[in-house]
């Protein structure tokens, strides 16, 4: 919104011109989103719901009475420091409205006396990964979809159903492993932060500078730095929560939270055309929380065993078994995070 309405105030006041600069926008969205988040987020803290505890979680009695779905303030509020900042389009405004969307389902749930439970939130999860699939397969794509891939530099056309296919399971695995990484404060905030950094960092000055994907053999996107923007904007709003989230917490994201960021990470990976990047932005994400879906998911639906002397999500496997405690789990799993970004970002940038 700024951007436009400096367009027309320039030609009044010469340094309205700043608020047309990306890097500019990007600057002041961190900022507001982090300053916003500090100063109210603690205001909303009595209308939250209370933590009751997780199921199967380690030492979930200490998250007891806390003020959890704190994800319904944060989300809503990266809402509209996006389409202030940003100059939007149409496809921007229906991914913020859907990431709002899956934030609220999150939210009832955490508000819910009664879990609403594990299938029914599945369900909602795959519907919302579908249509926004389809939505960005029509609006973003205009049905013509082409993949750029690790170890080549040729672009590999995709049919719209793969697409939708690949793009769905990005999405709900994205949203789902984000939701079991929370359960150590600050670790799934942490994490997700690292994540928008680098695919902030992509947008900019990677995919959305011409020279750069020009040099390494990728596609251009012509929208990058929009996307930038509203990704540095979640970021800045992040580091609000975590300000607050920082062990130990004074209040939890909730499904609200989790699910919502989950849903963001996997929609930039869509956009940037290569659904692998999930590897860059959420390994640990991915090895926290997916390892543990997949060895539930085949004991409970093929009767196979494995890995059952690691308890999950791993995270509550280091602290029980390896006794470390919340602040060693989230310091090594960043550490290892930034390892994984560095690493796979050599990899699918240079060996080409």
């Amino acid at each position: 919104m700024l951007y436009y309405i400096a367009s027309t105030l320039v030609q009044f006041f010469g340094p309205f011109r700043l608020l047309q600069s990306y890097t500019v926008l990007i600057t002041i969205a961190l900022f507001a989103g982090f300053f916003l988040t500090v100063r109210l987020l603690p205001k909303t803290y009595r209308f939250l719901p209370k933590d009751r505890g997780r199921e199967f979680t380690l030492n979930a009695e200490a998250a007891v009475g806390k003020p959890t779905g704190a994800g319904v303030v944060f989300i809503s509020m990266f809402v509209i420091v996006a389409l202030l900042f940003t100059p939007v389009n149409l496809t921007h405004i229906a991914i913020l409205a859907l990431t709002w969307i899956t934030m609220l389902t999150g939210f009832l749930d955490d508000r819910s006396v009664v879990s609403w439970g594990e299938y029914l939130k599945g369900a909602l999860d795959l519907a919302i990964s579908v249509g926004a699939s389809l939505l960005l397969l029509h609006f973003y794509f205009h049905w013509n979809v082409a993949y750029w891939l690790p170890f080549t530099s040729v672009a590999v056309a995709v049919h719209p159903a793969v697409f939708v296919a690949v793009s769905s399971i990005v999405l709900w695995v994205s949203v789902n492993t984000t939701n079991c990484t929370d359960g150590v404060d600050g670790l799934s905030g942490t994490l997700v932060l690292l994540a928008l950094f680098s695919l902030g960092i992509l947008f900019y000055f990677v995919l959305g500078n011409s020279r750069v994907s020009q040099y390494l053999l990728v596609p251009h996107m012509a929208d990058g730095a929009q996307w930038a923007v509203i990704t540095f904007a979640l970021s800045g709003i992040l580091m609000g929560y975590l300000w607050h989230n920082a062990y130990p917490s004074k209040v939890l994201m909730g499904d609200a939270g989790s699910r919502a960021l989950g849903f963001f990470i996997g929609v930039c990976v869509i956009v940037s055309g290569n659904p692998f990047l999930l590897l860059m932005t959420s390994g640990m994400i991915l090895v926290n929380g997916g390892t543990g879906l997949l060895k539930v998911a085949l004991l409970r639906f093929f009767n196979i065993k494995i890995l059952h002397s690691i308890r999950f999500p791993l995270h509550d496997h280091m602290r029980k078994n390896r006794s470390w405690s919340p602040t060693q789990v989230l310091i090594k799993f960043m550490i290892m995070q930034i390892l994984i970004t560095l690493a796979v970002f050599g990899v699918f940038f240079k060996i080409r």
